[in-house]
């Protein structure tokens, strides 16, 4: 009574039995369209394999296969792995989303030579998808054609790159206190990317990104818009657009804008020499700074008219200065933005002697040849004294070395001394 009322389930078993692609033929054999297999089993065979398969086959969690999701960017190169711990004689297939087989064991089904295989064991099953396109995303299904078929999925994600961002809104030079709008966008990220924005080092707070579908379906376009007031400090700085993606692994992808701001000039006097004296050469040089570059200087005495002098360069150069010289001088710089006035006082002192480099050196050398004449001195002494303490001894020893010589203790005997019989005189010197 039970086996009729278990046929429909039977049947059901065995068509889920079938592999991937498989149809029933007329004699009732199972034939693979995409694999060159060859018929698999009757009909028959199949639905007495499953009414005497035994309830600890069927109920085996051993032969359950298991897979891993996985992350590529497009481009690179995915690889499927497919494991299972008891295979019961039979082997692992890989689909695509879209059911095809791409491998059963180690045979190819699809023809994609992107897809390689990299390990087929009874346990595993394994395969490389190289140069992934974002059409390659989806679930992989892993199966064993076990009694009944078992299948584990792994979702691959396909990573859109986003491309270099484009920075547009700028057009001319800005002047100082304008507002300054640039817009920054992105396409081809998938996710959905981030833009930023930063002035040399200094973040920028732009508005939030916008995001919007590319025509594809799979990838977004994305934008971002950044204002702010401009400076004189501004000027010849970069404002840069960032796109985060995880797909960039932390590379830097980015795109800068190079603005620049037209301000009035400012100008500094410095005068050369520093601490200037009657008599010297005496440049005041006047160092305008601006956007455009100051044209014009115009050099002022107070309290003397007309100014001393409208030229083209930037100093005023006294040949002798006088006392009459000193006082306050002003230089104004012009330009296009407009003009600055900077004011110098000038104090002539007093000439002095300075050591020149000439007397310099001869005192140095002067110095030298003293020194070497002291020394010089203090040898000729040391001499005198050895050879004054040398020759003492000298003459002592030839005193002592003579036959007619007196003892120690006689200083001079001569013939009037008191020897008889002598009429030479000598002397000896202890």
């Amino acid at each position: 009574m039970g086996a009729p009322s278990a046929l429909p389930l039977l049947l059901l078993l065995a068509c889920s039995w079938a592999p991937s692609g498989a149809n029933l033929s007329q004699d009732g054999y199972w034939q693979e369209q995409d694999l060159e297999l060859g018929t698999l089993a009757p009909l028959d065979e199949a639905l007495s394999s499953t009414v005497w398969s035994s309830p600890d086959m069927l109920a085996s969690q051993d032969s359950q296969p298991w897979t891993s999701d996985e992350t590529v960017v497009a481009g690179g190169t995915v690889v499927l792995k497919c494991q299972v711990k008891d295979h019961e004689d039979s082997s692992l297939q890989w689909s695509n989303p879209a059911q095809q087989t791409l491998y059963f064991g180690e045979k190819r089904a699809l023809r994609d030579n992107r897809i390689q295989l990299v390990s087929s064991t009874p346990h595993e099953l394994s395969i490389s998808i190289s140069n992934v396109a974002l059409a390659d995303e989806g679930e992989y299904t892993c199966s064993i054609f076990t009694m009944p078929v078992r299948t584990a999925k792994s979702l691959v994600t396909v990573l859109g790159i986003p491309q270099k961002p484009i920075i547009t809104g700028y057009k001319s030079s800005l002047r100082e206190k304008d507002t300054a709008t640039l817009n920054c966008q992105s396409s081809g990220s998938k996710p959905a990317a981030q833009l930023t924005w930063r002035k040399g080092d200094q973040e920028l707070h732009g508005e939030q990104t916008r995001i919007q579908e590319d025509p594809n379906g799979k990838t977004f376009t994305v934008s971002s818009s950044v204002s702010f007031q401009v400076t004189r400090e501004d000027d010849g700085a970069n404002i840069v657009c960032s796109v985060n993606h995880e797909s960039l692994k932390g590379a830097d992808r980015s795109t800068s804008q190079r603005i620049e701001v037209l301000y009035t000039p400012t100008a500094l006097i410095r005068p050369d020499p520093a601490l200037p004296r009657e008599g010297q050469k005496l440049s005041l040089h006047c160092e305008g700074r601006g956007n455009p570059v100051p044209q014009q200087y115009l050099w002022v005495k107070e309290g003397s008219e007309p100014p001393l002098k409208m030229t083209q360069e930037s100093a005023l150069i006294f040949p002798f200065l006088n006392k009459s010289d000193s006082g306050t001088y002003g230089c104004t710089a012009i330009s296009n933005m407009g003009s600055y006035t900077a004011y110098f006082t000038l104090n002539v002192n007093d000439p002095s002697p300075v050591p020149s480099s000439s007397s310099t050196y001869h005192a140095i050398i002067g110095g030298i040849v003293a020194f070497i004449v002291f020394l010089l001195l203090i040898l000729l002494i040391f001499l005198g004294h050895y050879l004054i303490r040398h020759k003492g001894t000298y003459l002592t020893h030839e005193a002592k070395g003579s036959d007619d010589a007196p003892d120690a203790d006689t200083a001079i005997i001569n013939a009037e001394g008191g020897q008889s019989g002598g009429d030479d005189k000598k002397e000896y010197f202890i």
